[in-house]
């Protein structure tokens, strides 16, 4: 019996499944992950300047210099056959809850409903000053005229991403629904970033590891880790699940 035998077994028998995605899974959208050898990273951006609140609040320019280099990525990026494998698990009743740490918003393309966005999602954006909300066409087209966006009120447009020294979004929910999970998948995360690498450590279930490369989890609670690409995987799953 293989990896697949096995996880295709795990997914026939649970009853609650839970979730969390990394970008990993987005990397076949086109979109970069942030360490890999084409990762965000390695483009001669400095982190610190760019993703960090505290930085933005004082000087913004490098935030929205970086998202204008992305703006055609982002919008030319659609879901993958793993964003659509995981919403048909939630169509079918056995997935729970996704718990995404990418701020892409391709999971509610997809079709999936329950999903928490701990990052937050570019695709929202809100005024520091009013609370006004925009939506990310109406930021766009700020960003690629002036660069920095700006409400009409004269306050800062923040986009509803979680920066570097802001608290996430929704950990308390996302952890209630892995004490009740009988199986926790962790697909296209290495599990470096917290607090969403600590939710497979609060199943009860079975823990199963989708990604190319190593994780940072501990061998003897990992069930099955399929170290492949994330679409080859759910190419695989979608094959024998719905035969």
């Amino acid at each position: 019996m293989n990896e697949y035998d096995v996880l295709e077994r795990y997914i026939h028998e649970s009853n609650y499944i839970v979730a969390l995605t990394g970008a990993g899974i987005s990397t076949a959208a086109g979109i970069p992950d942030f360490r890999g050898e084409k990762g965000i990273y390695t483009l001669g951006i400095v982190p610190e300047r760019v993703f960090d609140i505290d930085y933005f609040l004082r000087d913004p320019r490098p935030f929205y210099e970086f998202t204008r280099r992305m703006i055609e990525t982002l919008e030319g990026s659609g879901p993958t056959l793993m964003h659509r494998f995981l919403a048909y698990l939630e169509e079918i009743g056995k997935l729970k809850l996704l718990v995404t740490q990418n701020i892409d918003g391709l999971h509610t393309l997809a079709g999936s409903k329950n999903v928490i966005e701990i990052h937050g999602s570019y695709r929202r954006s809100f005024c520091l000053n009013c609370g006004k909300e925009y939506d990310f066409s109406e930021v766009k087209e700020m960003i690629l005229k002036n660069t920095v966006p700006y409400c009409s009120c004269g306050g800062l447009i923040k986009p509803d991403v979680v920066f570097f020294g802001e608290g996430v979004k929704g950990f308390e929910e996302a952890r209630q629904h892995a004490y009740l999970s009988d199986l926790f998948l962790v697909v296209g995360s290495s599990l470096q970033v917290q607090p969403a690498s600590l939710l497979p450590y609060f199943s009860p279930g079975k823990v199963v590891i989708i990604n190319k490369g190593p994780v940072a989890f501990p061998r003897s609670r990992i069930d099955v880790h399929i170290d492949e690409d994330c679409e080859l995987v759910a190419e695989e799953l979608m094959r024998r699940l719905k035969k």
